[in-house]
């Protein structure tokens, strides 16, 4: 059996990746962290346009999808680009919508979802905020056992990535649904999305940091060829591929313990890139000048972002029961 991606999807890739690379999408990330969204909604309806969110919306409604797998694989690059914006809330939200089981909302908000026009995001039980709420459209919140709309919003509050606004949501409002389903899809289409992104993350970190070890010189050579920084790139290659087919495995089955899995090993693979990237840039990796900061910070918040490493591992040997 096969589990690689098919040459459509490859190219559908390449296409975002070549997109992404001609956008200057550092710059719509900064400017999304001082609170001028302008860049990145730009950017989001470009990626619109490519039919990034009409993935994870039903054909009825006017999307593409349910296409996991596809979604995967756009939002690998997402994370390879550091896309600002509650992108992977808007996956969790397109398949709740999907899910609730009354198309009345499904058809008044998934064809703006898919379309580019509604960014949504989402407040998760437990937590006190909704992922750039201050930048959405629709925001939803989980209130008296139940998923609702928000009425306006409240204050933000900057996170170890500046680029991720953490805002407080406004008082529940519409009544969306009180299906236990439809939380569940909420959940798997927002930890598949953020799986992805955090893959995505690391294998920019490790391009850059492989590009930057064949520049600095140390002791008139390459710091590249030195055995101990192979070691060190090497062990992040492989946490990334086998990250990889943990995540196309679980789009393909969409099972709460796959996606777990999926997660935690693309998470942790992306935070040790991080951790690689910083010690061998040296100092200027800590500055916030340089453009792997964006990369290094966006790592270090996905990695507890739609389940923790801890909360991931339980509920796989939760499902191996």
């Amino acid at each position: 059996m096969r589990f690689q991606l098919d040459a459509e999807q490859r190219e559908f890739a390449r296409t975002l990746d070549a997109m992404l690379t001609a956008a200057d999408v550092p710059s719509a990330v900064r400017a999304w962290s001082t609170g001028d969204f302008a860049p990145g909604r730009a950017l989001w309806s470009r990626l619109a346009e490519a039919g990034v969110f009409a993935l994870a919306v039903p054909e009825e409604y006017e999307g593409v999808g349910p296409l996991a797998v596809e979604l995967a694989v756009a939002y690998v690059e997402l994370g390879r680009h550091a896309v600002p914006g509650p992108v992977v809330e808007t996956a969790a939200v397109a398949g709740l919508l999907a899910a609730t089981g009354d198309s009345t909302h499904a058809k008044r908000l998934l064809p703006g979802i898919a379309a580019g026009s509604v960014m949504a995001t989402v407040k998760a039980p437990g937590g006190p905020y909704a992922l750039d709420a201050e930048a959405a459209d629709l925001t939803v919140t989980f209130a008296d056992g139940a998923l609702h709309t928000c009425t306006g919003h409240g204050p933000t509050h900057r996170s170890a990535d500046p680029a991720r606004r953490l805002t407080e949501p406004g008082a529940p409002a519409e009544l969306l649904t009180s299906d236990r389903a439809a939380f569940a899809a909420t959940d798997a289409w927002g930890t598949l999305a953020s799986a992805a992104q955090a893959l995505g993350v690391g294998r920019a970190l490790l391009d850059r940091t492989v590009a930057y070890v064949k520049q600095r010189r140390q002791f008139g050579t390459e710091i590249g060829a030195f055995q101990a920084v192979k070691h060190q790139l090497a062990d992040v290659l492989l946490k990334l591929e086998f990250a990889a087919p943990l995540l196309y495995g679980a789009a393909l089955t969409m099972s709460r313990a796959d996606l777990a899995a999926a997660k935690v090993s693309a998470s942790e693979a992306a935070y040790a890139a991080s951790r690689v990237a910083l010690q061998l840039h040296g100092a200027i990796g800590y500055t916030e000048e340089l453009d792997l900061s964006l990369w290094i910070r966006k790592a270090q918040v996905l990695r507890t972002a739609w389940g923790s490493p801890a909360e991931c591992r339980a509920r796989v040997v939760a499902g191996a029961r």
